[in-house]
C-alpha cells in the first residue's frame, strides 16, 4: 500500500518519462509535490524502491528504473522502462507478458550538441544510430545528436549520451529543446518563456540560465529519447 505522496511521485515520474524519455529533476519533483526540501523526495524515492516500484541504478546520481505500477495506475501496455538506457544485464520481462518484435529505425547522428556553453551549430551527418520506433514521438522527421558537456545532468542527460530529437520549430515551457542562438550556436537546454524573451535553462547549478530576445532563439527540435552506452 502506497501513501498518497508516494503514489503522486510515482505517477509524476512515470508521466515525465513517457513524455520526455528522461526523469524529472529533484527540483521538479519537489515542486510537483509541493514539498519544502529535496530530502522529502529522497525519502519518497527510497520508500518506492523498498516497495519494489522503482530501482536506482548503480553509479548514477538520478538514474531510475520504473519496475512496476500499482493496479490503480497500470495500463494494458505498460512494461518497465529504464530511464538511463538499456543495460546488457537488464532482467527479462515476466513470462506472462507476450514476446513482441521490436521495430526500429536508423536515424542520422548529426554531430554533437552542447549541453554547456553553446558550440557552433551542427548540420552534417557523422554516422547513424538505430532506435526503437516507440521512441519516435509524434509526426515529423527525427534525428540524433551526441551530447557534449554536463549542463543537463540533473535531467538525466550526461556527456557522451545520444539524444533523439523530433524536428519542430515550436516548444512548450519546460520542454528540453535544441535551440539555435543567433543562427550559429546550438545548445540543448530547457525552454522557458519570460515575457518577450526566451530563457534557456540548464539542469546543473554550475550553469546560469541564459536569456535572449525571442528573435535570437530558434527551436530546432524537441527531445523525445535518450540512448546511453556503457
Amino acid at each position: 500500500m502506497l501513501t498518497k505522496k508516494q503514489l503522486d511521485l510515482l505517477a509524476f515520474i512515470h508521466k515525465r518519462v513517457q513524455r520526455d524519455g528522461v526523469p524529472p529533476s529533484f527540483d521538479e519533483m519537489k515542486e510537483a509535490l509541493d514539498l519544502r526540501s529535496k530530502s522529502g523526495i529522497h525519502r519518497l524515492i527510497t520508500a518506492l524502491e523498498e516497495r519494489g516500484f522503482i530501482r536506482r541504478l548503480a553509479h548514477r546520481a538520478r538514474a531510475l528504473e520504473i519496475v512496476k505500477l500499482p493496479d490503480s495506475m497500470s495500463g494494458a501496455g505498460f512494461t518497465p522502462r529504464v530511464i538511463d538506457g538499456d543495460r546488457p544485464d537488464a532482467s527479462p520481462p515476466p513470462a506472462a507478458l507476450p514476446v513482441t518484435t521490436i521495430e526500429a529505425t536508423e536515424l542520422p547522428v548529426m554531430g554533437k550538441i552542447a549541453a554547456g556553453v553553446p558550440i557552433e551549430a551542427i548540420n552534417q551527418r557523422s554516422h547513424g544510430v538505430t532506435v526503437p520506433n516507440a521512441m519516435l514521438a509524434g509526426a515529423g522527421a527525427h534525428y540524433a545528436l551526441e551530447v557534449k558537456g554536463d549542463s543537463m545532468i540533473e535531467a538525466g542527460i550526461n556527456d557522451g549520451d545520444v539524444v533523439v530529437i523530433r524536428e519542430t520549430s515550436t516548444a512548450d515551457d519546460g520542454d528540453i529543446v535544441v535551440a539555435l542562438v543567433d543562427d550559429h550556436e546550438a545548445t540543448l537546454k530547457r525552454f522557458k518563456r519570460k515575457g518577450s524573451a526566451i530563457a534557456l535553462e540548464a539542469a546543473n547549478p554550475m550553469y546560469e540560465t541564459r536569456v535572449f530576445p525571442a528573435d535570437q532563439v530558434k527551436v530546432q527540435g524537441r527531445l523525445v529519447g535518450l540512448i546511453r552506452s556503457y
